[in-house]
């Protein structure tokens, strides 16, 4: 099975020092070799054709920024660029006027609306690339595609090919300071792809379990990277020029304290589970082997939860030690 729980953190103080691409071999666009490729359609004859996402510095801070804006409520956006042979190159993102909730968002028809008005607009001022995919967000609960994320990828893999989705965690991005980010495919209706093993673990709540686990293997992951061009370099340092001292100011212990606390709540949960299933093999002497294993592989996942929660909150409280001692300590005060 290809890697379902695979995702690409990037560090959000690396954004000005990924790869550098010259600016006009990244916006040069060929439309007669997209139409080749759209024609030829090799997708068809490889589901997992596409192996690779190259996204620019500044649409990624484009979705990371919409999606944190959402808080709770899940938002989305489209992604405009080109395809290299079996790489979608994002060149950038904007979003979309949709409503969501705190557990699915979809665009409905003043969506596409705007989708196709956007598009339009651009071409006249000389905007070549197509929209290539979509993304959304998931606040708090990883980077992965539900049952209705699926199926919308399937619809628009459907219509729109060549179509990419990427999926983003905007709180677990807070809290880590790395952008929590995933890039998918779906496979075709009634496909089953061969089995390749366990994949990489992540942290997923108690609620949302099952729905990851019945549609995982309906989708795999591509590689993620992030390249910016000269443009892109003088944007982001305009933008840390304007916000670096609310950067500075601010602290994921604080902004995520309920993300903390429902992370917190959902171990105790999920430990509290594996403590009733340890208790009932116990009670039937121990003659369910498989059980017992399917047992300590829970606790193992527990574990890394519980460690993963622990570093966050570590990795917080060294963040504000060293900006105390930076700008409040009695040597740095004299010295002003």
């Amino acid at each position: 099975m290809a890697d379902k729980s695979k995702k690409k953190e990037i560090d959000l103080k690396d954004l000005k020092n990924v790869e550098q691409i010259d600016l006009d071999e990244l916006y040069k666009y060929d439309v007669a070799t997209h139409d080749k490729l759209v024609a030829e359609k090799p997708w068809l004859k490889d589901v997992n054709y596409f192996k690779q996402v190259k996204i620019s510095a500044v649409a990624l801070l484009k979705m990371v920024m919409h999606a944190r804006s959402g808080g709770t409520i899940e938002v989305m956006g489209l992604m405009q660029g080109k395809i290299a042979g079996n790489t979608f190159i994002v060149m950038d993102s904007f979003a979309l006027p949709v409503e969501g909730t705190e557990t699915r968002v979809n665009a409905q028809q003043e969506g596409y609306e705007y989708m196709v008005e956007y598009l339009e607009l651009i071409r006249e001022v000389g905007r070549q690339e197509n929209a290539i995919g979509w993304y959304h967000s998931h606040p708090g609960y990883g980077c992965w595609l539900s049952g209705i994320d699926v199926g919308t990828q399937m619809l628009n893999q459907q219509y729109y090919e060549p179509w990419l989705a990427i999926v983003v965690d905007p709180t677990r991005t807070i809290s880590a300071s790395k952008v929590e980010i995933g890039a998918f495919r779906t496979y075709p209706k009634g496909y089953k792809p061969p089995d390749e093993g366990p994949s990489e673990y992540q942290t997923i709540p108690l609620e949302k379990i099952e729905d990851f686990g019945v549609h995982c293997k309906q989708y795999y992951s591509l590689e993620i990277s992030v390249f910016k061009s000269s443009l892109d370099s003088r944007l982001l340092d305009l933008l840390w020029n304007k916000y670096w001292v609310n950067t500075l100011s601010s602290t994921p212990m604080l902004v995520n304290r309920d993300y903390t606390a429902g992370a917190i709540s959902d171990l105790s949960e999920k430990l509290e589970q594996a403590e009733n299933q340890l208790s009932h093999s116990n009670r039937m002497g121990g003659m369910f082997l498989p059980d017992k294993k399917k047992e300590e592989s829970q606790l193992s996942k527990l574990t890394k939860d519980s460690a993963k929660t622990t570093i966050e909150q570590v990795h917080g409280l060294m963040s504000q030690v060293i900006k105390h001692v930076l700008f409040n300590s009695p040597s740095v005060v004299a010295n002003k």
